[in-house]
């Protein structure tokens, strides 16, 4: 028997690659003879790096960058196996969990320092890029992340501004004539699963500007800064970006990676491809799958479904062990063999959280001693 442990992190607890060791530890212990392999996921979001690097025995390489805040920050990127494809995660450069919630106001944060990083693979030799995009504090439109690669851009009065959010408000003047050179030969494959535009009611501010610190008051103002910003770009550039597929992922990152002529695609696809997942998964028997919490929205893209969606197409049972099960679960089980939660009782989240690793081990043994218990019947028909 063969089994395929393919969880995302349960993210603020646990990372995927600690989740996918848990549930092989509890099933070895029922099933010792069992062949388990652990192919940790990620989505683009927090572990993206700590999956692919491990998935294909990469490298880290450690790097100082300016983090949201304007501070230095140790950070690091990653080399596939490959040994020529630079990983990069935002969450580590200019994660929202960087930032203390009182401190979250877009206006001040930055993402020039993960231009800074892309600078520095590219000048230690790297042309191809997988870039993790969610996970951001940030939500400049990727204006830092453009002036630390060369662009300029300029207020009323012709004066240089800072690489901050708040500067959306007063550009008037954009000059990417100056981006590094390098750039042009540098392939940026983008993994996010956001499909909102840059700007409008169903752009970055207006959906994602809340949980990053914009009050309900400065939305309109801040999407209108946003708006005039793209503007000043894509007549640079003589192409719209603003509108297309993904341009608000991560506070406008998406837009800036498009002027980029970066690629944006599933970044839990991209995770898999470079994984080798379905390979992997077509000669198992089972697969285990699954993430913080699972409910309705799991089924919107999110790592346990792909999983399960790939399970299925296969004809392998998937089995779905989250943290918690949220509103409107019922909906997993048309995609599932069947859904677990960790949780043993009533319990708060900061109970669940500090003892996820307890709990999550006693709950795929009980998985693992449910399929033992199966095999053992089949084996005896």
């Amino acid at each position: 028997m063969k089994i395929v442990i393919a969880p995302d992190s349960f993210k603020g607890s646990l990372t995927a690659l600690k989740v996918g060791t848990i549930i092989r530890d509890a099933f070895l212990k029922e099933l010792p003879e069992v062949e388990l392999e652990i192919i940790p996921m990620a989505d683009g979001g927090e572990g993206t790096l700590e999956t692919l690097i491990f998935a294909t025995n990469g490298k880290r390489f450690p790097s100082t960058a300016t983090g949201p805040l304007c501070h230095q920050v140790e950070t690091e990127y990653g080399v596939l196996g490959d040994e020529k494809t630079a990983v990069i995660e935002i969450a580590a450069i200019s994660g929202l969990p960087m930032v203390p919630p009182d401190q979250r106001d877009p206006m001040k944060t930055t993402t020039f320092g993960i231009g800074e990083v892309i600078r520095n693979a590219m000048e230690a030799g790297y042309r191809e890029f997988i870039v993790g995009l969610g996970g951001s504090s940030t939500n400049d439109g990727g204006l830092g992340m453009l002036q630390a690669l060369g662009a300029k851009l300029f207020d009323e009065n012709n004066q240089l501004l800072p690489p901050v959010g708040g500067s959306l408000f007063k550009v008037k003047r954009v000059e990417l004539g100056d981006l590094h050179p390098l750039l042009s030969k540098c392939k940026f494959t983008i993994a996010s699963d956001v499909t909102n535009p840059l700007t409008g009611q169903k752009g970055a501010t207006y959906v994602f500007g809340p949980q990053k610190g914009i009050a309900a008051d400065q939305l309109e103002g801040f999407d209108q800064a946003m708006d005039a910003y793209g503007s000043l770009i894509e007549q640079q550039l003589g192409t719209e970006l603003k509108q297309q597929e993904g341009a608000g992922a991560a506070g406008g990152l998406g837009f800036a990676f498009l002027v980029l002529s970066g690629n944006l695609q599933s970044g839990s696809k991209i995770v898999a491809d470079a994984t080798k997942l379905q390979e992997k998964i077509i000669h198992a028997d089972f697969v285990i799958t699954g993430e913080g919490q699972s409910d309705y929205q799991t089924l919107f893209g999110k790592v346990p479904a792909f999983i399960a969606n790939m399970g299925n197409e296969h004809g392998v049972k998937t089995i779905l062990l989250s943290g918690s099960l949220g509103k409107g679960y019922e909906a997993l089980y048309d995609h599932f063999m069947s859904c677990h939660s960790i949780a043993t009782g009533p319990m708060t989240l900061e109970e669940c959280m500090d003892n996820a690793e307890i709990l999550l081990y006693n709950q795929a043994r009980n998985i693992a001693l449910l399929i033992k218990g199966i095999s053992a019947e089949c084996n005896s028909v």
